[in-house]
């Protein structure tokens, strides 16, 4: 669903950091309003702009602060969604702590449309960090694994932990992300840069790698089995998130076949959409 320039912020209380949304808002433009109350949804797509809040729902999106914040999944709290047959239901609510029981509203998020369409969303927000550090370090790629260990293994808590390459070069890049108060800042900063973190870096990679008209594949690995899936891409262009094994990158596929629950799918999908009105989920 493209972002639709009348879609709007329905209700924002600053005071308990939730908003709630029509889903044709563009990131891009809840992000605005909700800096001027120095919070946010802590989402970071490089093309927010041009992306709805559905989208970002539908697909499951996130970007490169997903390691210290987590996925939309964590930041919901109630939606309502529009049916086949044209039912409005509606899950949670618009406080943090309402949910009893299964929390369905969780099966739309990254269902691509095939079982409902989101209309409205609730979300609890985080405050605007005091400031931010991206810094990184170019590494081979046997040493790699190392450098990541040795960032896990500190007392650093990174929001940002990716590893990039673009440029089919040998060496890979590290990149770190550092937020919170700026003491807090300050002093992790520090102590990276006696792990090898001193040069000043930026998500431009993310950019970058997401503006390629080639569409980009996905696989998973384990983080202590990152390195080992990367080798196998050659010198294919790539970013991945280190700290959670989620490898992007474009070429022919290495990946592994993924192992879909296909007869649980489909019995979801007819439970809501039993005369397959909606999109067909791909298998």
């Amino acid at each position: 669903m493209e972002s639709n320039s009348k879609a709007r912020v329905l209700e924002l209380t600053p005071e308990d950091m939730t908003v709630t949304v029509e889903t044709g808002i563009a990131l891009g433009t809840l992000q605005k309003e909700l800096a001027k109350h120095r919070q946010w949804l802590p989402i970071d797509l490089p093309n927010a702009e041009t992306t709805s809040i559905h989208d970002v729902l539908a697909r499951d999106l996130s970007g490169p602060r997903r390691f210290g914040y987590g996925t939309v999944r964590e930041h919901l709290i109630g939606m309502k969604v529009a049916l086949a047959d044209g039912r409005i239901i509606k899950s949670g609510g618009k406080v943090v702590k309402n949910v009893a029981g299964y929390d369905l509203a969780k099966l739309f998020i990254g269902a691509r449309g095939t079982l409902g369409t989101i209309i409205e969303a609730t979300f609890k927000l985080r405050p605007l960090p005091e400031a931010e550090r991206i810094i990184g370090a170019r590494f081979a790629i046997t040493e790699a694994t190392q450098a990541i260990r040795s960032v896990l293994n500190s007392e650093l808590t990174p929001v940002v932990l990716d590893l990039h390459r673009l440029d089919g070069l040998a060496e890979v890049t590290l990149v770190i992300g550092l937020a919170g108060m700026r003491e807090e800042v300050e002093w992790q900063s520090a102590l990276a840069a006696r792990l090898g973190f001193q040069a000043a870096a930026a998500l431009e990679y993310e950019a970058v790698f997401w503006k390629d008209s080639v569409p980009a594949q996905r696989f998973s690995a384990l983080p202590s089995r990152l390195m080992e899936s990367i080798a196998k891409l050659g010198n294919r262009p790539f970013v991945a998130r280190a700290g959670n094994g989620t490898i992007y990158y474009r070429g022919e596929s290495v990946g592994p076949e993924r192992a879909l629950p296909v007869e649980l799918m489909r019995r979801v999908k007819d439970a809501y959409d039993p005369k397959n009105v909606l999109t067909e989920f791909e298998s």
